[in-house]
């Protein structure tokens, strides 16, 4: 089963509200963003096209793109379309977003008891499919905590970051 795109496009719009809009402090890793979308990910995004990417660039950025961008490298490439339930793809995602596919995959697979390697293969979906859907939601939160925690532990620096990451992670507790 697939996730329904009245969902896909509810958590586009809250993951854009949660991001809000253009941002550069040096301490964030990501540099100049938009929308959360980060000057690596907008250069990557327009490859083909676009021989450099500037700040200017990340500042112009429109809803659409950042939308398009999300969906495409954030929901689709990881294979997340495969997550039927809500609340869930919404958390995925959202993770994805803050923390890249890969590790917002390993996150799930954490809170599954499977190998945690960061690709949404059959084993992950089966599993996603065996467990029962608010068990694993609230222990894919509890995953999540724990690298909040994990990311400031490792790097101080990052603990400037730690309240506005505590209230997203809310909106998902209190889902």
């Amino acid at each position: 089963m697939v996730i329904q795109e009245t969902f896909v496009q509810a958590t586009l719009d809250r993951i854009l509200s949660r991001e809000g809009g253009y941002v550069d402090n040096p301490v964030d890793k990501g540099g100049p963003t938009k929308f959360g979308v980060t000057l690596a990910t907008l250069a990557e995004w327009r490859k083909g096209w676009q021989k450099s990417v500037t700040e200017a660039d990340v500042k112009a950025l429109t809803v659409q793109e950042a939308k398009d961008i999300y969906r495409k490298a954030y929901i689709e490439q990881p294979g997340y379309m495969a997550i039927s339930e809500p609340n869930l793809f919404d958390l995925v995602v959202d993770s994805a977003v803050n923390h890249g596919p890969a590790r917002a995959t390993k996150i799930l697979q954490e809170a599954l008891g499977v190998v945690s390697d960061g690709i949404m293969g059959a084993k992950t979906q089966v599993a996603i499919g065996k467990m029962d859907a608010g068990h694993l939601y609230r222990k894919a939160v509890a995953a999540r905590a724990r690298f909040y925690g994990r990311i400031i532990s490792s790097d101080n620096s990052q603990a400037v970051f730690a309240a506005g990451w505590m209230n997203r992670l809310a909106e998902f507790i209190e889902a």
